[in-house]
């Protein structure tokens, strides 16, 4: 944010008050605020706080020493210290002009601190007491467009916010789907092993012998004979009539 928009507005030169103070008083309260601006010049902030300062304890309601005090203040960056003097030049009638500086600063104090309502509000009132004021237009102009990019920021987080939840919903239904599916696969697949082992279970098992030692010795001796009868066909197929077979002489 560049320094050459958010200026405080010139310092107000001192001039005659236009109260009835006695005249010692009127001489002190222009001396401190003389010196004040002297300080304020150098950059010497802090002192020249002190300086309006005690012009002030002469003069509480004189308009240049609650504005300039706001200026010192502002140059230290205590926005909210500075923001209440403009406030008292304001309690003070004064012209138009050093009212619509006051609005103007006011509205710099809200601009240093992010508060764009807010300082939208003071450079309108600025310009209402100065229309001429090509500053405050340019700042009030900044500030619309701030606060227009902080409320678009805003609302893209919340619609990131509800896509995100969005997105959350759908996986989330997505998983559940999943899951579903899986625990129904895992049942069938238990229902498949059960009936499975029922049908294994249903197969018929080959039965145990149920021959007596008499039989089993019969069954041993006719399996003996015909094995004895089929070696003497065997025999038999190998024998021949013999041969003579005679020398060739």
């Amino acid at each position: 944010m560049k320094k050459n928009f958010l200026h405080t507005a010139s310092i107000l030169a001192v001039s005659l008050i236009a109260f009835a103070l006695p005249a010692a008083a009127q001489q002190g309260t222009s001396k401190y605020i003389r010196q004040g601006n002297a300080q304020y010049k150098k950059q010497q902030y802090a002192d020249a706080e002190a300086s309006y300062k005690k012009a002030l304890e002469r003069d509480a309601r004189s308009v240049e020493g609650n504005f300039n005090l706001g200026n010192s203040l502002y140059e230290q960056k205590r926005y909210d210290a500075a923001r209440q003097q403009y406030a008292n030049t304001l309690k003070t009638p004064s012209k138009k002009e050093n009212q619509g500086d006051a609005n103007y600063n006011i509205g710099n104090t809200f601009m240093e601190d992010k508060k764009w309502e807010e300082s939208i509000a003071a450079y309108k009132k600025a310009l209402k007491a100065n229309p001429a004021d090509e500053q405050a237009r340019y700042n009030l102009a900044y500030a619309q467009e701030m606060l227009k990019k902080q409320q678009q920021n805003q609302g893209g987080g919340k619609d990131n916010k509800e896509q995100k939840d969005k997105d959350k919903q759908q996986k989330d239904n997505k998983d559940e789907h999943n899951k579903d599916k899986k625990d129904k696969q895992d049942k069938q697949d238990q229902q498949d092993d059960q009936k499975d082992q029922k049908e294994q279970n249903q197969q018929p098992k080959p039965k145990p012998s149920k021959l007596s030692q008499e039989e089993a010795k019969r069954l041993l001796q006719a399996l003996a004979q015909q094995e004895k009868k089929l070696q003497e066909d065997k025999l038999k197929k190998t024998k021949g009539t013999p041969v003579s077979v005679e020398k060739d002489w």
